[in-house]
């Protein structure tokens, strides 16, 4: 019998969805009730892990809650700076699949030992720690590139999904591999929408890709 999954998304939503089409293309049917049972909560009004402290600790606890009570067995997040408030997700008493440290993992596989990441501020501080526990290095932008990535984070998760946010993205990624980043690792959800394998000449980790993948294996 296979786990019911509980999704916290919404952060964004396009990022969301994005990970659900990978969920669903990860798992192995023969026919459709073999795929996993997921109940999602997809709440664009969680306040900005950004910018606002630490108001959406709160809030992703009850979402967490909610999916437990419906009947979640385990629990994932479709956003790496909302793992800021894993503590308080985990405070449901699920557990969940930790979106960092699977990405980390997949990287390690390419046998790179710099990784270079593209995340927001505080998703990189997670990311920092997950691989110093492994002995890798993080790679990351200069404070006028990271400036950069945020400013175009936000187009993406405002719909801009043009030739000219995925060319920027491609720019930032290619700063990184010069860097010496030797791996390159989509540390935010909405990188994927607009970046991909073939940007890049090093290997490209899809963290929402390898979450799905992850999930598949813990729910079946």
């Amino acid at each position: 019998m296979s786990k019911i999954l509980g999704v916290l998304g919404g952060m964004g939503p396009a990022a969301t969805l994005d990970f659900l089409a990978k969920l669903q293309a990860a798992t192995p049917v023969v026919r459709e009730q073999d795929h996993i049972r997921v109940l999602v909560d997809i709440n664009p009004k969680v306040p900005d892990r950004n910018h606002e402290g630490d108001a959406a600790g709160p809030v992703l606890a009850a979402m967490a809650a909610g999916l437990r009570d419906a009947g979640a067995q385990v629990l994932a997040i479709a956003c790496n700076t909302a793992h800021a408030f894993a503590d308080e997700v985990r405070s449901s008493g699920l557990p969940l699949i930790d979106l960092p440290e699977t990405a980390v993992e997949a990287a390690r596989v390419h046998g790179a030992t710099r990784i270079g990441v593209l995340g927001t501020g505080s998703a990189l501080s997670i990311y920092r720690d997950r691989l110093s526990h492994l002995g890798l290095e993080a790679v990351t932008l200069g404070d006028h590139e990271q400036v950069e990535f945020m400013a175009l984070l936000y187009r993406i998760k405002r719909g801009d999904l043009s030739d000219g946010a995925r060319e920027t993205m491609a720019a930032l990624a290619h700063r990184l591999v010069g860097l010496g980043a030797e791996a390159v690792v989509a540390g935010c959800t909405e990188v994927p929408l607009v970046l991909g394998q073939g940007d890049l000449v090093v290997p490209f980790v899809d963290a929402t890709q390898a979450l799905a993948a992850r999930c598949v294996a813990v729910c079946t």
